[in-house]
Parts: structure tokens; sequence; C-alpha cells
């Protein structure tokens, strides 16, 4: 009994203990009158890799997720290929292939450019290591860095693997894979599925079931608490449940995050909010126990999920994610952390600091207390940046500005952010409908929808007006919250909700009317969350 404890603190399994050979599972070919699997889902991309790798006398198969969705009869939004081929075997024989990758080394294959850009990710089969074999070091990627770098399969102190790039065959492959339903191997050219682990049956029961100790997979990747989440998720609404042994250990394994890196902590949540079922991924969150812990900004996520307009930004990523529709993380975020934004504008705005630097120290507060170093303040932040700097400018619809703003790289990521803004009643939804018409209309057009504001502001300004204190929208029940005031396009204090940076703004004083001839540019069909290939 004290040698069981030993060995399994020390993280070896019974069978090494005694000396035995590990069991692998048992071999299990089964045809399509079986599986089931309709081979005209499967990606022609995906088909040429799994061909040329075939031709030059290698093992391949489609695995991994892709096999689990094309049994249950989804469309797999990406495809896997793994093989015998060593990364530098597989990457000789595209013309488009990178190795990436130093905890785990793969190839991404490339097909296409631009936003018809496919990546294959195709991975050679690894061999089991039991982690007690292993080289240990002491901290983690960062801080043993180079003692990593001569190591092939390495872990920490902790159990958790630093390296595994040692290969073998195809059994050993399937075993060091979390889940039963993502161990099986698809070969399209035969249509056979190979599974060692019963994940066939799995998904026909909807089991999510983890191979091998659920509690040791979790310490030799924490991710995988994350991996399990998403995938419960995501199959919820076709039956799939988390077996209660692979659920049980989630919570207390929770703790082992802590010494993942960060952007892999960050790139995982974004998974969690990008692939279609990011309200179900927190509600799951919250079923299990695990609302708060797994990451700082996923915390925030979590809570402010409620929020009609973060509610609403989850479910349009969710539904342009269903309709094949670009998503990006920088407008998914800029949503989130509004809130944040507009209130320490609000705030600076009453200690009388003027609009445009309040908004901008506002803004990088935000990114202090919420972001850090996480994506390197680059392309993501810098895009958040501009959604949120270009708001207030919405309220201008005189003068060059409306003509300027439609010219703007990020105009359609700024006008969707806007858009929601409306629908979750923080703006009046008339503004929204202004920009709407004003961006896809012709330059004639636009410059009477200019000239018509122009006249309805000077005949507000010879009536008196009464001016309220603007409230802000989400601010708790009985608590009045300043909101920088503008003055408003329609004259209502609820379109206040955003300050003006300097510039011209809506006044009587705006130049007479000036005939501007400028190429339409109006929104793509469909909409976008933002107008390039994203983040």
């Amino acid at each position: 009994m004290i040698k069981k404890f030993i060995d399994k603190l020390l993280g070896k399994s019974p069978s090494t203990a005694k000396g035995k050979k590990l069991q692998f599972g048992k071999r299990e070919e089964v045809g399509v009158a079986a599986h089931g699997i309709d081979p005209a889902l499967v990606d022609d991309r995906a088909l040429n890799v799994v061909h040329t790798l075939k031709d030059a006398g290698f093992e391949a198969y489609i695995v991994g997720g892709a096999v689990r969705d094309l049994m249950v009869g989804l469309r797999p939004k990406d495809f896997d290929v793994a093989t015998n081929a060593t990364p530098e075997q597989v990457k000789s024989l595209f013309r488009r292939a990178f190795i990436i990758g130093r905890r785990f080394r793969i190839v991404h294959v490339v097909y296409g450019r631009g936003r018809e850009n496919e990546v294959i990710e195709v991975s050679t089969f690894r061999a089991y290591m039991d982690n007690a074999a292993a080289e240990q070091v002491a901290g983690n990627e960062k801080t043993s860095k180079s003692e990593l770098a001569g190591m092939k399969h390495a872990v920490d102190s902790t159990g958790r693997v630093l390296r595994d790039n040692v290969w073998g065959p195809q059994e050993e492959d399937a075993v060091r894979r979390d889940f039963t339903i993502n161990a099986m191997y698809y070969d399209p050219e035969t249509q056979i599925v190979v599974d060692y682990h019963n994940g066939i049956k799995d998904a026909k029961k909807r089991v999510i079931r983890m191979i091998g100790d659920p509690a040791t997979r979790y310490r030799e990747d924490p991710v995988r608490i994350i991996r399990a989440v998403r995938f419960a998720a995501k199959l919820s609404a076709l039956g799939f449940q988390l077996e209660a042994k692979t659920a049980a250990p989630l919570v207390k394994s929770q703790e082992l995050l802590a010494d993942v890196p960060q952007s892999r902590l960050f790139d995982e949540m974004l998974k969690l909010l990008q692939t279609g079922h990011a309200l179900a991924s927190i509600e799951q969150l919250k079923a299990l126990g695990m609302a708060r812990g797994i990451y700082p900004l996923l915390d925030v996520v979590v809570e402010r999920a409620g929020q009609p307009f973060v509610n609403a930004a989850l479910q349009d990523t969710d539904r342009r994610v269903g309709e094949g529709k670009p998503v990006v993380a920088s407008f998914l975020l800029a949503c989130v952390l509004w809130a944040d934004v507009r209130d320490g504008w609000a705030q600076r705005i009453n200690q009388r600091q003027h609009s445009h630097p309040a908004l901008q120290d506002a803004i990088d507060d935000v990114f202090n207390a919420r972001i850090g170093d996480v994506s390197g303040r680059g392309k993501l932040a810098g895009d958040m940046r501009e959604i949120w700097m270009m708001q207030p400018r919405f309220e201008k619809r005189v003068g060059s500005t409306p003509f300027g703003l439609v010219d703007q790289p990020r105009f359609r990521a700024a006008f969707d952010f806007m858009r929601l803004r409306a629908d979750a009643g923080e703006i009046d939804v008339v503004l929204a409908d202004w920009w709407q018409e004003f961006s896809m209309a012709s330059d004639e057009l636009r410059q009477d929808m200019v000239d018509q504001v122009r006249e309805e502001q000077q005949q507000r300004q010879r009536a008196p007006r009464v001016h309220k204190a603007p409230v802000a929208r989400d601010a708790a029940p009985g608590e009045r919250t300043a909101v920088p005031a503008t003055d408003a396009d329609q004259g209502r204090a609820d379109l206040s909700a955003s300050p003006a940076p300097d510039g011209p703004s809506d006044t009587g004083d705006a130049p007479k009317k000036r005939r501007r001839r400028r190429r339409s540019s109006g929104p793509r069909e469909g909409g976008e969350q933002t107008p390039d290939a994203g983040v």
C-alpha cells in the first residue's frame, strides 16, 4: 500500500512500477458501416496532405477532434494529420511548410493566402514516456530555457511535461492523447477508423472520458483542464457529458494552472470564447464550480457575461462563428473591458481633464490592469485602442468628420462596436441607424444627410434647451455614474454616453456645405468585426 502511494506521488503507473509492459489499448479497425463518416465532409487540403505523405511511403491519418466531429455528423473547422514521418521529412514534402513549437514540434502546412489561408497541422506519432523516467528540471519553460535546450522529454517538479519530442508507434501515440473521442485515426483513402481506447463507443454514448488516470493526466498538462471544459461546452448540444471520473479532479487540479505560461493560458481562453460556444463555455465553468481562478481576464468575462452589452458581444461572436464569418480577439475583449474604459474616462472628465487625453489615459490604465504584457501590446492592443478611440467620433455628424471616419481602416469594427452599444441601450439606436445608412450611401446622399443634421442643430440652437446630467446605463441600482457629455446630435441626453475628442463638433459653427467626391466605402456584405485579417 505504501509503495503504491509513493509510486502515485512520483507519477509512476502501477504497471510500470511492477515492471510490466504498459497496456496501450487494443487496435480496432472499424469500417464505414460502423463509424458512418461521410467522406464529402473531409477537407480537400487535408486529403492532399494525407495523399502526399502516403505516396512518399509514410503512414498518415486524419486525427483528433476532426474525426470526432465527422463521426457525429459535423463539418470540422480544423483538420489535423498524424504520421510516422518526422517533422523534417514532412517539411521536405510541401512547398509551404513550417516546423513550429518547442514543447511539441509539429509542422504547419499552409494552403492559400490572406483570408483564404488554411493551415493543416501535421504531428509525428509520439512515444509514450513514463514521467518517472523523464529528465527533470526545477523550474518551468522560462526559468529553465537553457537547461531544456537539449532535452527531448522533460518534466518539472510537479510532473508537468515541458518537452515531448520522442517519436514512437501509433499505439503509443494514441495513449498519450487526452480524451478517448480525440484518439481516433481516420484513413480517408480506405475509410477505416483506427481506435485503441473505445473512442467510437464513447462517441455513440456521448461520453467525454480521459485516457488513463484523469488526475495524473491533468498534472502532466494542466491545459487539459480547460480543454475538458471546452469540449463539454462544444458538444453539450449533442448530448455529450463529462464522465464522472474525468470531471471529479477538475476543481482540485485547477491550482496547477498557476505554473502554465500566461501566453498559453491567454490562447486557451480565446479558444473557449472564439470557437462558437462562448456562452456555453461560460455556463460549463459555472456548473463545474470553475467560474474563477483559471485566468484573471477570463474571470472578468465570466463575471460580466450577464451584462447586456457583453452578453450581446458573446452572442454575436457565437453567431458569426456559426455562419463561418471571421472573429477576432480584439473586438470581443474591447467589448468585455469597455465598462472599465468608460468609467475611467468619466472619472477623469469629472476631474476636469480634457476629453481626448482622458480617454487615452483611461485606456492605458485598463491595459495595465487587465491585459499586462500578454500579446506584447502589439496588434491586439492597437486594434482595441482604435475601436475605443473612435466611439466619441460617432457623435460628430457635420463638417468633414463623417467622411473621414468611414475611410478609417477600423471603421467597420468601431461601427459594429457602436451598434452593440445601441442594441444594449447605452446610446440611442437612431445614431447607429444614421451611421449604417451613411456608410452605405453615395457621396451625394452622404452630403445631404450631413446637411440635414446641421439644419436640425441650427433649429435647436434657436430654442432654449434644458440639459440633464447623463447617467451610465450599466450603473448599479440606485447609483448615478456620470458619463462625459457632448452636444448630442439628436438632442437626447443618453446620446452623451461618449465625450468627443478634439476636432470638429456638431455645432452650428460647422463649415458651409462642401461637396466631397469620395469613393464609396460602405460595409462589406454581412458585416465584419474588423476590416482586415484580424489578430
